[in-house]
């Protein structure tokens, strides 16, 4: 496994980590039990991986708890992130809150679950349009000075509120959505962080499984599935997107691996990205995960790719 530095600080984390939205409960997806759950976690420990990526509403909760029950005995040789900013409210809805005072009892509500007295690296996971994001960031700060985290990032967000989050230097971390795919962020926020010494891990690597190599050009979803809202799911661009994987599998297989390994190993050779966080639910998605660390792309690979990419068809 190979590490980089996270900027700006002296962590190290595992250029390929495990994303828990999955271990919890109450996501997106269909999400894995509790034990289940904890063994991904020990499988993605014992092949190497050292970088753990959670949020405090993923489950309500109950992802953070099962990392920190999942983790205590090994805390001291891994690296935990995590996020807040979305309150949870009596009446069962959410709302955005950067409100310091929030993020602040979201923090510490955070340490508990994940029964830490420290966490590596705090994310606002979405920005609230009624506080200025550099007044968010300050409150970060200020945890940071007190030990309780010891990395700051910023999620979700466009060119504009990067700006105002980073207006003093103290951002060292942005998460926002990037793979093959979905390449909007190589426009603005990729180049800003380059030029802030900010690292970039992008989530969403394999494009809601399009890039997991098993939709067919057939697939269209049904009344009320929540992929009638995601644009990569729009049927012109579905069908871009099907054919594009088409002749992705061809350089998959001339060079032995999977397409879901090409779009991570791909990722990975993007300037700027730091780390990748796949999830997984099968203890074989981990180790197969794991496997983008071993190949490096070649500067024919990555034109090839490129010159499929960029195809509309």
């Amino acid at each position: 496994m190979n590490f980089s530095r996270l900027n700006k600080t002296n962590i190290m984390i595992s250029e390929i980590g495990f994303g828990t939205n999955a271990v919890g409960g109450h996501n997106l997806y269909a999400n894995v039990d509790e034990g289940k759950g904890r063994e991904m976690i020990q499988e993605a420990l014992r092949v190497g991986v050292k970088f753990f990526d959670t949020a405090d509403a993923y489950g309500f909760g109950r992802s953070e708890e099962i990392v920190g029950e999942a983790l205590k005995e090994k805390r001291s040789d891994v690296v935990i992130a995590t996020k807040g900013a979305i309150e949870r409210l009596e009446d069962g809805t959410n709302r955005i809150n950067n409100q310091p005072s929030y993020l602040r009892s979201a923090v510490e509500n955070s340490l508990k679950r994940l029964n830490t007295d420290y966490i590596d690296l705090y994310y606002i996971h979405f920005p609230d349009v009624n506080v200025k994001l550099y007044e968010a960031v300050g409150e970060l700060s200020r945890l940071k000075e007190e030990g309780k985290i010891r990395a700051i990032g910023i999620s979700n967000v466009n060119l504009q509120q990067l700006k105002e989050a980073n207006l003093y230097g103290e951002v060292n971390a942005v998460q926002c959505a990037y793979n093959m795919l979905d390449r909007s962020v190589e426009e603005e926020i990729l180049p800003y962080c380059k030029e802030n010494d900010i690292s970039f891990i992008p989530y969403g690597p394999l494009a809601f499984g399009i890039l997991g190599g098993k939709y067919t050009k057939d697939f269209t979803p049904s009344e009320g599935d929540w992929r009638q809202s995601v644009p990569l799911f729009a049927p012109k661009q579905y069908g871009e997107n099907i054919a594009k994987v088409e002749r992705l599998k061809q350089i998959a297989y001339r060079k032995e691996m999977s397409v879901p390994n090409l779009a991570l190993s791909w990722l990975l050779a993007q300037n700027g990205v730091n780390t990748i966080i796949p999830g997984g639910k099968r203890p074989e998605q981990i180790r197969e995960n794991v496997k983008a660390s071993e190949v490096r792309l070649s500067e024919a690979d990555l034109l090839e790719i490129h010159n499929i990419l960029a195809v509309h068809v």
